[in-house]
């Protein structure tokens, strides 16, 4: 089957392990013949968001066709709406019997919809990666982006999609009750990680590799988090202090991830080097062998991609609670954190020092992996 991926509602990165990368991957792993079609909008080597020079086709990393669209105009207004260049061309070009829309919040999605009444045979899947910490922050974007343009966006595609996919749990109600979508089309289709990566992370020479890189004792209990570390994630700072306060001089921290520069004075002050380590910017691919040399990785802040790649790794792992994320929670394989408190960082990671009660709390997250793998999430994202 001839598949189109589209990623015009948001950016596509290549070489990361994001949704947008792993679907196409794993439905191509399937047998399938798939193309994608995406924006400009990436991220530089650094991590930053970036837009890309000029339109380009390109074969990614898996061997997938790739078709970068540029904007109508350049013009702030074009880029926000998102509009482009070629989409008719692009579509008719790949031909495809199925289109997986990723975020359908883009202007031309009529032009989408023209070609739909044109070939009334292709299935259409729309996922959504929006909810209220991300998306409809203010007043404009919530009242005249979301509740006008973007919904008028999501009722314009609604008769030729058969699902809508949020992609947490949050995500789900977003598109009920920001949209009005139908609740029947509705679904939860979670975010997970590659197969493999984890099965090429998970073994005891990769763990002994990280440990021994940053001066680590194969007995030492390991600590891990990453990400961004922005004014919207300052809990990271509340994990460095508590590791600080743990009065064991073998529970380490590793921290990994871009840093804002109002905050990096601070992280430096307490990454001193022994207990706490910060180690810069980590390459997606290579966060799975990170994670998988901890003992326990600790999400103190808000949602991240890396909460359902730890899960898919079978670690143990303690997350802030937000509203319509505790999905990741199988059976116990995940601890909620209910405060941004220092002290409530140290005492959960001290409960967990005790040897039976990690290893309770280890067996549990070994049995979560299968949920979260992408091979099983995109067999069943076309499933009819």
């Amino acid at each position: 089957m001839k598949i189109l991926h589209m990623m015009l509602g948001n950016f596509y990165i290549d070489n990361y392990s994001y949704q947008e990368n792993m679907l196409p991957k794993f439905h191509k792993q399937m047998g399938h013949d798939v193309e994608i079609v995406a924006s400009l909008v990436s991220f530089d080597e650094n991590g930053k968001p970036c837009r890309l020079p000029k339109p380009t086709s390109y074969i990614n990393e898996h061997g997938i066709p790739v078709t970068r669209l540029a904007d109508k105009k350049k013009t702030q207004t074009c880029r926000r709406l998102r509009m482009y260049t070629g989409l008719k061309e692009a579509l008719e070009k790949a031909a495809p019997e199925l289109i997986f829309i990723h975020n359908c919040q883009f202007a031309d999605i009529g032009i989408v919809t023209a070609y739909l009444d044109k070939h009334p045979g292709v299935r259409v899947y729309v996922d959504n990666h929006g909810d209220f910490s991300n998306s409809a922050t203010n007043w404009f974007s919530r009242n005249i982006l979301h509740k006008i343009i973007w919904r008028h966006c999501a009722h314009k595609i609604e008769p030729y999609a058969k699902k809508f996919y949020g992609v947490l749990p949050v995500r789900v109600d977003f598109l009920r009750n920001v949209y009005k979508l139908p609740h029947d089309k509705c679904e939860l289709l979670v975010m997970g990680a590659d197969d493999s990566e984890v099965e090429a992370a998970d073994k005891p020479e990769i763990r002994k590799e990280i440990r021994s890189q940053y001066g680590l004792k194969d007995d030492d209990f390991v600590i891990m988090t990453g990400g961004k570390i922005d004014a919207f994630k300052t809990q990271t700072l509340l994990l460095m202090e508590a590791v600080q306060k743990i009065d064991r001089e073998d529970v380490k921290l590793i921290v990994f991830g871009s840093v804002t520069q109002e905050l990096k004075e601070k992280v430096n002050a307490l990454a001193d080097g022994k207990k706490v380590q910060y180690i810069g910017w980590v390459q997606a691919k290579d966060s799975y062998k990170y994670f998988a040399a901890a003992d326990l990785m600790v999400f103190p802040g808000r949602h991240s991609v890396f909460w359902e790649q730890v899960v898919a790794q079978g670690r143990p792992m303690l997350c802030k609670e937000w509203p319509g994320t505790t999905h990741v929670n199988v059976n116990g394989n995940v601890r909620f954190l209910t405060q941004d408190s220092t002290e409530e960082i140290r005492t959960e990671i001290e409960k967990l020092l005790d040897p039976q009660e990690y290893q309770k709390m280890y067996d549990l997250a070994q049995k979560a992996r299968s949920e979260f793998l992408y091979s099983d999430i995109a067999r069943r994202s076309i499933e009819e």
